[in-house]
Order: C-alpha cells, then structure tokens, then sequence
C-alpha cells in the first residue's frame, strides 16, 4: 500500500514525537525526616512513617460542642477565601485543556466572497471560495508534554490551596469560637470577682462605721472593685471582635445574625496523636502544593530546553471555488513542512534555562522550608499541650489553695485578728488564680485546636479530596 506525501509526512512526525522529552523529569524528591516527633507523648521509633493522626475529618467534634460544629459547617460551605480558591482552582483545570490542545492539529474554516463589475456592465460577477486550514507542529522534543505537566501541577496547587483554605479556615473558626467561649467565661467570673468585692467593701465599711478599720482601707476596697468593673469594657471588645470574625468567617455580617452562646470552654474528648512527620508530606496542603509547585518548575525547565531544539510545523489547507448552487469545484489540498532551526538569539534561549533552573532551584526551597515549618508546627502544638496540663494541674492547686487562704483570713479580719492589707492580698491571688485557670482551659483548647491545623487533619469529606487525587 501507498501513502501519500501528506500521510508520510504525518507518520515520520508521529514517530519523532515519540521521542524522549528532554529536561529532568517533574518530580519531588522526599526531604529526610526523622521517624517520630521529640514532643510527642507517644513518640516511638518504630511507628508508621504514613501514620496520621487518630482524629482526621471533622476533628472538631471531638470538643463536643454542637455550636462550634455548626459553626464549622456554615464556614466551609459560605466563606468567600474558600469560594474564590475553588474559583482559582477551575481556572487552573481549564489551562490543562488548553495545554492538551497543542497536542493535536489545529483546524478552521474560511470562507471569501468576490463580486466584480466590468465597466458598462449591469452585471456583476460573483466569486466564492471556501478553504480549510490546517496547523499542526509535532511534539518533537516533549515541549508540549512538558507544558502540559506544568499545567497539570499549577491545578494540582491550587486544588491542594483550596484544601488548605478549608483547613485554616476551620482552625481560625474553633480559634474565634474558643475567644468567644473565653470572653464569656472571662464575664462569669467577673460577676464571682465582684460579688467576692462587694463583700470585702460591705465588711470593710461596716468596720469603719464602727470605728475598727481606717478610710484608707474603704477607699482601697473601693479602687479593687473599680479595677475590677473596668475589665467588663475588655471583655466587651474581645466578645466583639470574636463574633465579628466568626460572622465573616462563615460569609456573613454580625447584623442579623444570632450569634451562638457557650456554656464553658470546651474541652477535647478525643484522641491525640500526632503519628509520624512524614504523614505531613501527604496530609498537609501546604506542603502538597509547595510539592506540585516545585513540580511545575521543573516541568518548565523542560519547556525550556525544547526550545533549543528544531521545531516542525505542518501548515497545510484545502480550497474550493463555489458555485451559486454552494457545490465546490476546482478544488486544491496543500501541505508543507516547515522545521524552525534556533541558529542564532543572543543567549535568549539559554538564559531562559537559567531562569527556569533558578526558579526551580527556589521552588526546591520554597518545599523544603514547607515541610520544616510543617514540622516545627507540630512540635510546638506538642509541647504547648504538654506544658499547659502541666500547667493546669498547678493552677488547680493554686486555687485551691488560694479559696482556703481566703476564706481562713476573712474569718480572722472579722475577728480583728487579720491585717486589711493581708485580706485584700489574699482577695487578689484568689481572683488571679481562678482567671489563670481559665486562662490555661482555654490555652490547651486552642493549643488542640493548633495541633489539628499542624497535623493537618482534613476539613472536606471524601468527594471533595477526590478531586485533588485525581490530579495526581
């Protein structure tokens, strides 16, 4: 059998696009990680290097609190960061098309009209002519294939951005949420501080009408209770600017809204464990898309090495005169091989290698720092979490303490046996301890809260990340 010239053409290009795409291949190589976390309770040499953590998607119900979760839902399904980052991600989809297209040969239609009159001629003459054009240029040296694997990785990116989006997303709303709870807390025992006060002023006082305590003593009763009514402004702002960001959080304004209510700071119920470093090469999306970005540079590096490379291009096109009745007649084909051979551009080319190396050479450390900074979140959550029960355990002792010393000084004062002085001391420790013991319930939540967001415990169910693998 015989081909003709065009089909030899075709089937010579289609062997030489066939060839081995020059540049290094888009892959991230994995950094060296050691096999267990220096805070972690559970820290064991031997663990399982693609272990996660034992709560994943909706870590957050592990605190038990029907409004946060509700919060949480509302924030991944109307917070606009997350709707413009599945915006970006289509976009970056829609390139891996146009990039596929350079794969295949280009077709368009041309139609041209004609009309021409002879001088005194009533007449006019008509001339059509429709036409195809073709335009293909092989993939020779993996120019195109490489393109499309930058593409490819730019979606991937932004698909894991989108994912990372969900992930702080819902730590920053269990972190306003747990500001929330902290305010309202922080409110309660203002009101037990200033009962406890108001005590001390109405003992102080009815020891002045009766001659056993000095004014001066009244008069600092009164200053404590002041200082302590002040705060209310505060905690004011802080109950404001929580619901504030929580409302814009989950895309919408204050107004209108009824915001949620707390009860007490929330506790975590679950299971803690951080697993294995190298689980976050995998689970955390920043570190994904810092790998697919480092991917896409090296693709392009092989973008530009083909350019050093000769470039054919099959122009070809099929025209036909058309008679009134739309018939075609006369009809020409035509094709032509044109090879674009680099002979001489002032070092462009060359210099476009560099750059694109260079870009890779930071993309590489863009990656690396990633995944150290992925690591060091993690331990500092551990230790925080660590120090803070610690801490709590303390504090539970140093209220104690401080409630018996209190009331043992309160009796002896209204024996005449105690200094105002050692009273309004022991008044203020008291006070001091109680909000320093909410102060740390609050500080391990959000220290849990931190460690999810570090581990990167997913935030979208299974269909969602689908979409991410399906990129890979």
């Amino acid at each position: 059998m015989r081909f003709g010239p065009g089909l030899t053409i075709l089937a010579v290009t289609g062997v030489l696009g066939a060839c081995a795409a020059v540049g290094p291949e888009p892959e991230a190589a994995a950094p060296d990680l050691p096999p267990a976390y220096a805070f972690a309770p559970d820290a064991d040499p031997g663990v399982d290097p693609g272990a996660g953590p034992a709560s994943d998607a909706a870590w957050w119900t592990g605190f038990e609190d029907p409004a946060l979760n509700a919060l949480i839902e509302a924030g991944l399904d109307g917070n606009r960061d997350i709707t413009a980052a599945l915006a970006r991600l289509e976009a970056a989809q829609a390139q891996i098309v146009s990039a596929r297209s350079g794969l295949f040969p280009g077709v368009d239609g041309e139609v041209s009209l004609e009309a021409q009159t002879e001088p005194g001629d009533s007449e006019t003459e008509t001339d059509a002519q429709g036409a195809g054009l073709l335009s293909y240029s092989p993939d020779l040296f993996g120019r195109q294939r490489r393109a499309i694997a930058a593409a490819r990785a730019d979606a991937a990116a932004q698909a894991d951005l989108a994912d990372d989006v969900r992930r702080l997303t819902a730590a920053s709303i269990a972190s306003q949420y747990l500001a929330l709870a902290r305010a309202e807390a922080r409110f309660a025992l203002l009101e037990t501080s200033l009962d406890l006060q108001r005590q001390t002023l109405d003992i102080v006082t009815q020891r002045f009408d009766a001659g056993l305590s000095a004014g001066l003593d009244v008069q600092r009763a009164e200053a404590d209770l002041a200082r302590t009514r002040a705060q209310r402004g505060t905690l004011t702002i802080a109950r404001a600017q929580a619901l504030n960001t929580l409302a814009v959080l989950t895309g919408r304004t204050l107004a209108g809204w009824t915001p949620p209510e707390p009860d007490a700071i929330p506790a975590f119920t679950g299971e803690i464990a951080a697993g294995a470093p190298a689980a976050l090469l995998r689970r955390r999306p920043d570190v994904r898309a810092a790998e697919a970005d480092l991917e896409a540079a090296l693709a392009r590096v092989g973008v530009a090495r083909a350019a050093l490379y000769p470039q054919l291009s099959l122009p070809g096109s099929i025209t036909a005169d058309l008679d009134p009745a739309g018939f075609a007649d006369s009809v020409t084909a035509r094709i032509a091989a044109v090879v674009d051979i680099p002979l001489f551009d002032a070092g462009a080319r060359r210099a476009d290698i560099t750059a694109a190396e260079a870009r890779a050479s930071a993309a590489l450390a863009d990656y690396e720092q990633t995944v150290l900074l992925a690591v060091a979140d993690v331990e500092t959550a551990l230790s925080r979490i660590a120090a803070i029960e610690a801490r709590r355990t303390e504090l539970a002792r140093a209220v104690t303490a401080s409630e018996t010393a209190f009331d043992q000084l309160n009796a002896l004062y209204r024996e005449g046996l105690a200094t105002f002085i050692d009273i309004l001391d022991a008044q203020r420790t008291l006070i001091n301890s109680r909000e320093a013991a909410v102060n740390a319930d609050a500080e391990l939540a959000q220290a849990v809260i931190d460690l999810h967001a570090a581990l990167g415990a997913q935030a979208y169910g299974s269909e969602e990340g689908a979409a991410d693998d399906a990129l890979r």
